[in-house]
């Protein structure tokens, strides 16, 4: 069998929204309705929020991984998103993860890699 390289990216993304950056909450809905939405398969997850403000989010799946970590007193959010094509290819399951991610947290995208792996 062929190896399919998946898609890897990692950014760093801007936003004002801090609101949305504070507290996981509601970026964990989010990320569930997410998982759902491309049939993903959810092995465990971490959510931590920290003090004052500020959150980490690491959801482990059968697919790979999804994590961020938010900076409110900067307006940064960094991003992790991996998604293996060894059943199906997730290319662009990635990239809309990714760019429905920016939409959510109303950000502009800092610094961008895209990685084949």
């Amino acid at each position: 069998m062929l190896y399919n390289k998946g898609k890897h990216i990692i950014a760093s993304i801007n936003s004002t929204n801090t609101a949305s950056i504070c507290k996981y909450d509601n970026c964990k809905i989010f990320i569930n309705e997410l998982v759902a939405k491309f049939s993903l398969v959810k092995l465990g997850e971490v959510y931590h929020n920290f003090n004052p403000e500020g959150f980490t989010a690491v959801i482990c799946l059968s697919e790979s991984h999804l994590s961020l970590h938010t900076w409110p007193e900067h307006g940064l959010i960094n991003l992790d998103i991996y998604l293996s094509n060894f059943q199906r290819n997730n290319n662009d399951t990635v990239e809309e993860l990714f760019n429905l991610l920016v939409q959510f947290f109303n950000a502009s995208v800092i610094h961008k890699q895209t990685i084949l792996r």
